[in-house]
């Protein structure tokens, strides 16, 4: 498509958008003067589906008038509950159902996976992170390396990007697997890349890695609902991600995970186990040894938080109802826009560094700004844009298909045109 640079052109395309209907599901915050915000921010906190409070109300109402027997016969009975959002959960990161499951959170999810999938012996102790890799990706990864008794800083290896570039490539990494890849247990690399946007081929790092005899995992909290992940094709052993960004479930609401279908059922893998992973048929006999549940439920804990899990329902249905494949068509073109448009603006003080292919990104586009001290970012807040900043130099923004629009993208780079 020939993009134009005019508002006209936004507002046709938001006619002739199929998926502009979901944009009335969801709160859209207001500015100050009372208009709708710019809300380009859902890379880190989803929207909020309207359809919430009344699911959310569904259950305190059971929950007060049945008490502990809502367990067994609230409208959507809570024994099961989490079993409720696995289907949908599949769908959007191209897994099979028995190979997902919602429970903990993001980086306990984490733990847990690496309790499991990183076993160091011998001469293979190391892991390998992308340079840029989360905070928290690191602590956990050199939490684990401490915790087997190793020294994290020799052996932690971090896949980096080449001098004066901002994403790392593929071939640096089949470089450090040539070299290196007898001595490495794990590599562990976010899905898409939260400072970049970067969205990496997880199939074809997942074939070097078992190749080089390492396991495979994926935190996968900006990919979750942003991309098509393929989860189950890319052949991971394990993946972990949030539900609060892309998929709305709230503020610091439950993770998911994700267990590869050849590790279903080994009970030869270690494993932190809770009488929620135990087979459910004979869960509540309290005296069995512990037989963990066929594929990726077997990892649970505890019984699960169900006003957490009701959140996650409330915006799943939505991706049900939309397709998640249409939202990731209309994420490409909807992305492709505001990147011509942010281009349009010739200005050497903005450069994107998120990579410019479809294919290697999601629907975040991360700008560094030149000499930034943050003003702009504060200038743009002021002007009713919600984006967010990260160190040292960069304003993210991310325009989800889900409930942004094309307008919302015009409207964006006009204010930044008028602080610039």
């Amino acid at each position: 498509m020939i993009f134009k640079t005019d508002r006209n052109f936004a507002l046709e395309l938001d006619r002739e958008d199929s998926l502009s209907r979901f944009r009335e599901s969801f709160f859209i915050p207001k500015h100050t003067d009372g208009t709708e915000s710019i809300y380009l921010c859902g890379n880190s906190l989803g929207l909020q589906p309207r359809q919430t409070k009344a699911y959310l109300n569904q259950e305190l109402d059971d929950w007060a008038r049945l008490g502990v027997e809502g367990h067994f016969h609230a409208a959507n009975p809570w024994m099961p509950y989490h079993e409720i959002l696995t289907e949908t959960t599949a769908q959007v990161v191209g897994a099979k159902a028995h190979e997902v499951v919602i429970m903990n959170t993001l980086t306990t999810n984490l733990h847990l996976m690496m309790v499991s999938f990183y076993q160091p012996k011998g001469k293979r102790t190391k892991i390998i992170i992308e340079a840029d890799a989360f905070p928290s990706d690191r602590y956990a990864v050199a939490s684990q390396v401490q915790f087997h008794g190793y020294d994290d800083k020799e052996n932690i290896i971090e896949w980096a990007p080449r001098a004066g570039e901002h994403t790392p490539r593929i071939e640096d990494l089949e470089k450090l697997l040539k070299e290196q890849g007898d001595s490495i247990a794990l590599i562990m690399v976010g899905a898409v890349n939260y400072y970049t946007g970067q969205f990496f081929d997880l199939k074809k790092i997942t074939s070097l890695g078992h190749a080089a005899g390492a396991m495979v995992g994926f935190d996968c909290a900006h990919g979750a609902g942003n991309v098509d992940l393929e989860l189950h094709d890319s052949g991971a052993d394990f993946a972990v991600w949030c539900t609060y960004k892309y998929m709305n479930s709230g503020p610091g609401s439950l993770g998911g995970c994700f267990v590869h279908e050849r590790h279903a059922n080994n009970t030869d893998l270690p494993r932190f186990t809770g009488w929620w992973g135990h087979n459910k048929d004979t869960r509540f006999k309290m005296r069995d040894d512990f037989e963990p549940m066929h594929g990726a439920e077997g990892w649970q804990l505890s019984n699960p938080p169900i006003l957490s899990m009701v959140a996650i329902r409330a915006s799943l249905d939505l991706f049900a109802q939309a397709g998640f494949e249409h939202l990731c068509e209309k994420s490409i073109q909807l992305t492709g826009y505001l990147e011509y448009l942010l281009k349009e603006l010739k200005d050497d003080r903005i450069s994107i560094i998120t990579p410019s292919t479809p294919k290697d990104r999601g629907c975040q586009l991360s700008l560094a700004v030149k000499n930034a001290d943050k003003s702009l970012y504060d200038a743009i807040t002021a002007k009713g844009v919600i984006a967010d900043w990260r160190e040292p130099d960069v304003i993210r923004v991310a325009p989800v298909p889900l409930y942004n629009n094309y307008e919302d993208c015009w409207r964006f780079v006009e204010v930044l045109k008028s602080e610039l």
